[in-house]
């Protein structure tokens, strides 16, 4: 809970953070007539401001103060040292969005209680799993979940299959092209079943089933993207082909194909839309690696999609991996590489750009030993 004097009198709402954090301690109300300067020192002191001014105001207003922090908020980048220069960048990234996240809009009734606010009552519900019937809402986070609102609604076009992809709020947009084609290209084992392991949208299952794979099964942990990838199948007209399931990593019984495309940086994340990116002690990936000879039918192929980022940050020793795979008792087949696409690999002023610019995504195609 929150509570703040407004009008002469205490008033108390819920708070409510996609980040998971917790209320701020002290809080202030203001409207269009503050200034961005002032709005940069009260969040800079750690003091929330309750908005009541106009929507798109707001709006403008978390602009002007994101180039503010920017300015104050310098990433380290050093090459030489890239962990120290990847764990200041997340330092930096975790002040910004804390200081940004004091800028809070009232939601009555999953409404946002502002002049020109727009009908954000369902991306709310699909981002929030319950709100009270007062609350508080960071504006970055409003925004956050009216643009993961609109990806849905849209979809993401995706190249290999001629099609989009619709996710849900929290399930990691095929935004980047790079893996997927990898999946889409490799030539296909001779297999009746296949299964997708972190199926996470369904875009890589998509993409075997395209290609004539007879059977998937497609795991995952979230209930979101298990509903992403059942509509995924069922918009492409594979449904009847794909089979999901979820609660562990691999389903019951072999496949002459499994494919998995783990979080890329081992870390832990920060936050729940964080998931997709980082991989806690490697957990996945060691868990699909260990846990591969045992779900292969004879001569079949294990294919793991991964980024040599982590190296290039300092995060994952050069022939890490490969030492993974050997201990798993596999062999490298083949192993297919393909630039990265993000605009991160091309812009100069990335203070990751050390790292990005030299990165490589790989399929690494795997049988037992």
């Amino acid at each position: 809970m929150l509570s703040w004097h407004e009008g002469g009198r205490e008033i108390t709402a819920g708070y409510a953070s996609l980040r998971g954090s917790e209320a701020p301690r002290r809080a202030t109300v203001a409207d269009d007539t503050l200034a961005a300067d002032a709005a940069f020192r009260l969040v800079s002191q750690g003091t929330a401001i309750i908005w009541r001014g106009d929507f798109v105001n707001g709006r403008q207003l978390l602009q002007a103060l994101g180039r503010r922090v920017d300015g104050r908020l310098k990433v380290k980048s050093d090459a030489v040292e890239p962990a120290a220069s990847f764990n200041s960048w997340r330092q930096v990234n975790a002040q910004r969005a804390n200081m940004l996240s004091l800028l809070l809009v009232p939601v009555t009734a999953g409404a946002i209680a502002l002049p020109r606010a727009p009908d954000a009552g369902p991306a709310l519900r699909d981002a929030f799993s319950e709100l009270p019937e007062a609350a508080v809402i960071p504006l970055r986070d409003v925004l956050t979940a009216v643009s993961a609102a609109e990806w849905q609604r849209k979809g993401v076009p995706v190249a290999a299959l001629g099609a989009s992809i619709h996710p849900r709020f929290g399930v990691f947009p095929p935004t980047r092209q790079d893996y997927v084609e990898l999946v889409a290209r490799a030539p296909l084992p001779a297999a009746e079943t296949a299964f997708d392991l972190g199926t996470g949208s369904g875009v890589l299952g998509a993409v075997l089933l395209k290609r004539g794979m007879p059977r998937l099964v497609a795991t995952d942990l979230s209930d979101s993207a298990i509903a992403t990838a059942r509509d995924t199948f069922d918009r492409l007209g594979f449904g009847s082909r794909a089979e999901l399931a979820s609660g562990s990593l691999y389903p019951e019984g072999k496949a002459g194909l499994i494919v998995c495309n783990p979080p890329w940086l081992p870390g832990k994340a920060g936050t729940d839309l964080e998931a997709a990116v980082y991989d806690p002690d490697s957990r996945m990936l060691r868990g699909f690696l260990d846990g591969l000879v045992a779900h292969l039918e004879p001569n079949g192929q294990g294919w793991l999609i991964m980024s040599d980022l982590a190296e290039h940050l300092g995060l994952r020793q050069p022939g890490e991996l490969s030492e993974m795979i050997a201990s798993a008792g596999l062999v490298v087949a083949e192993r297919r590489d393909t630039p990265p696409s993000p605009k991160g690999a091309r812009d100069k002023d990335d203070p990751l750009h050390f790292a990005r610019s030299k990165e490589v995504v790989s399929l690494w195609r795997l049988r037992a030993a």
